[in-house]
């Protein structure tokens, strides 16, 4: 698929999303319901303003979180993967967490962390964490042997083969998990937000605008909550695009 088809689609989908939204606002009729061309001109308005601070406090929030859960869980999975023995020990215990929903732990990271930026950051790590972790393990058992093999005939140490084997081939695999996770954390960032902060599109959309009833607000925040995790999977996807291009050339 390419950029051409790709931006194609992204418009008429958003074209069928809105038009969606106004035939609610019609059926509804109501002010719990403004109509996208009410929401719109304060959603541009405010995103340079008010609204885009909290944009950017979120965007910062989740960015940190992608980049924690990439550098902590690319290495141990690469590890378990390379290292079987290793694997058996602590596979039963990630069979365990992995399909746990890491927001239940929200309250025992507050508890333990304290409400910050820290502890958000880091409840939306976790959740990105065991979705890299995973995939990346996974990989890196699956390589033919017979690559490593060739590898280390050449004189490759374990570092070596970490770095031109094992991550390189497990590449394309963390560029897809997180882009199936991002929704994910931006969901909870959402609810992470909602408590005891003064900057984020979770507290813009509940504390500053649903709870005294500003409604039209309330969708330009929702609007850019919905931005920012499209531009996040947007980007996370054209890179993947360009890995497996690249991959595709050698």
């Amino acid at each position: 698929m390419n950029n051409r088809l790709n931006n194609r689609a992204i418009l008429i989908g958003l074209l069928m999303f809105f038009a969606i939204w106004q035939v609610l606002a019609w059926v509804i009729h109501r002010p719990i319901m403004p109509s996208p061309f009410q929401v719109l001109p304060i959603f541009a308005g405010s995103l340079f303003g008010e609204l885009g601070i909290h944009f950017l406090a979120s965007s910062g929030r989740v960015l940190a979180a992608i980049a924690l859960a990439v550098v902590s869980a690319v290495p141990i999975g690469l590890g378990l993967g390379q290292m079987p023995q290793v694997n058996r020990i602590f596979a039963p215990l990630i069979a365990i967490v992995y399909p746990i929903p890491k927001i239940v732990f929200l309250p025992v990271i507050y508890v333990l962390m304290g409400i910050t930026d820290i502890s958000k950051i880091f409840l939306i790590a976790l959740i990105i964490f065991f979705q890299i972790l995973v995939v990346v393990r996974d990989e890196a058992a699956n390589l033919h042997p017979e690559l490593i093999l060739s590898v280390r005939s050449l004189g490759a140490g374990r570092r070596a083969l970490f770095r031109y084997v094992y991550f390189p081939a497990s590449l394309p695999a963390v560029l897809t998990a997180l882009r199936v996770s991002v929704g994910t954390a931006v969901a909870v960032l959402f609810i992470a937000e909602q408590s005891l902060t003064t900057y984020g599109l979770g507290y813009f959309i509940v504390v500053e605008t649903y709870q005294v009833l500003r409604y039209p607000e309330m969708y330009a925040g929702i609007l850019a909550m919905g931005l920012l995790g499209l531009i996040l999977y947007l980007f996370i996807y054209h890179l993947e695009l360009k890995v497996n291009r690249y991959r595709s050339e050698e």
